[in-house]
């Protein structure tokens, strides 16, 4: 199939990942909407893709080499055990073969290989989609469209494309239209996450406590704190991600998707972080999170979010605006970039764009869906219902971890069926 126009809501990593498959699929045009108006590559959260799904999507064309990443190969558990070692008890130490990212360059990596021929439209906001199918079946008759608002745009200005792919987050205004009443439900806590120049830690000492390719996740009742290394714009940054139950406070509305963003945590949280850290942590790993700066710290409440379907007439779902997965299992940017392969794939094999909406729903509705449910398992185990740490032996942990699988072959999303 050749030709057509495709509109992409959301330019992040699904956005320009689904706009250049799309160009190179064969659209005759591409045009992405996104609402941020400033630097996008300024997010500097990490994140990580396990090895095996890069080197896949590598192979697809949808990961761009020469962005950088910090390698990892294993994940050390720790735990306060009231012993004299500052860093804690390691009572498990298990194979982790992922390279981390850092957000921003991870985007910019994406943002700059997407084709010249795609329109990049920053500061437009749509603020709502409708699309028809295919009418007779064989390609005529359907369109969906859009309601724009922003600078050059006067409010409610209409514009037809083909296909509508919505890739815009969780809040994803093409969702309310292909699943109608889908909201992404809070988990009943949230992760604070930061990030600083990993130089800080050299006023900590100990400097075999942390070795350069491993992943700490530091556990205590009711919750746990991924550590790692990412790539930075300016050299090595440590990145972490503390999940736990917030402070009990009528201040704090988390029913609704929302975040506390870096500069603008409060001082409750501030505070309950503070004396989680020091009743909680190991004293290494205390210390080393207070390194953080406030500008860097911020809340996220959790949510997570499954989709009946991830197509509807002429509009189609991608990444996060599809399923809101826990990020336990470590395959969001995976995900969204597993996605946009799979419907590239399907375009090259569809004669309809009814047969290509069909095809990327099979492809990728299941796979959505499994991811969502193992992120549960993951946070049943690790936040909500956490095991006595200190007390488990080897092959408990294991046994353990492997009840938090249920089946799955490992965290970082699974490998993508060879096209038919």
């Amino acid at each position: 199939m050749r030709g057509g126009t495709v509109a992409v809501v959301g330019g992040s990593i699904a956005g320009c990942a689904f706009a250049s498959a799309a160009a190179r699929a064969g659209a005759e045009r591409v045009v992405v909407f996104e609402r941020t108006g400033g630097r996008m590559a300024d997010r500097g959260v990490g994140l990580c893709v396990h090895d095996e799904r890069a080197a896949e999507l590598a192979a697809m064309g949808t990961l761009p080499a020469g962005i950088p990443t910090h390698r990892l190969t294993r994940r050390r558990w720790v735990v306060r055990d009231g012993s004299a070692s500052p860093a804690g008890k390691l009572f498990w130490e298990q194979p982790f073969p992922f390279h981390s990212y850092h957000w921003g360059l991870l985007w910019r990596g994406l943002r700059e290989a997407t084709p010249a021929s795609v329109e990049y439209r920053q500061g437009v906001t749509v603020t709502s989609v409708s699309g028809d199918g295919d009418g007779d079946g064989a390609g005529a008759g359907g369109r969906a469209e859009l309601v724009l608002s922003g600078p050059v745009d006067a409010p409610g200005k209409l514009e037809r494309h083909d296909l509508v792919v919505g890739a815009d987050g969780y809040r994803s205004v093409v969702r309310d239209a292909v699943c109608p009443g889908s909201r992404p439900h809070y988990a009943g806590y949230v992760c604070w996450r930061g990030n600083f120049d990993a130089r800080l830690l050299d006023g900590l000492g100990d400097a075999d406590v942390w070795p350069s390719d491993a992943v700490t996740t530091v556990c205590f009742p009711g919750g746990s704190c991924v550590v790692y290394r990412i790539p930075g714009p300016d050299g090595i940054r440590v990145n972490w991600v503390l999940y736990a139950v917030p402070p009990r406070s009528g201040n704090l509305r988390l029913d609704d998707p929302t975040s506390f963003p870096p500069g603008r945590l409060t001082a409750e949280l501030a505070d309950g972080l503070a004396e989680l850290l020091a009743r909680e942590f190991p004293p290494y790993w205390a210390r080393l999170l207070a390194l953080t700066p406030p500008e860097d710290t911020f809340v996220q409440p959790i949510y997570d979010l499954e989709t009946a379907r991830t197509t509807a007439g002429r509009l189609l779902l991608a990444g996060d605006a599809a399923t809101v997965v826990r990020p336990h299992n470590t395959s969001g940017a995976a995900k969204a970039l597993q996605d946009a392969a799979a419907f590239e794939s399907a375009w090259g094999a569809a004669a309809s764009w009814d047969e290509l909406l069909h095809a990327y729903q099979e492809a990728r509705g299941a796979a959505g869906r499994e991811l969502v449910a193992l992120a549960r398992r993951l946070g049943r185990a690790q936040v909500e219902r956490t095991p006595d740490w200190a007390a488990m032996g080897p092959g408990e942990v294991e046994a353990w971890w492997r009840g938090q699988l249920g089946g799955a072959s490992g965290i970082g999303g699974q490998a993508m069926a060879p096209a038919a």
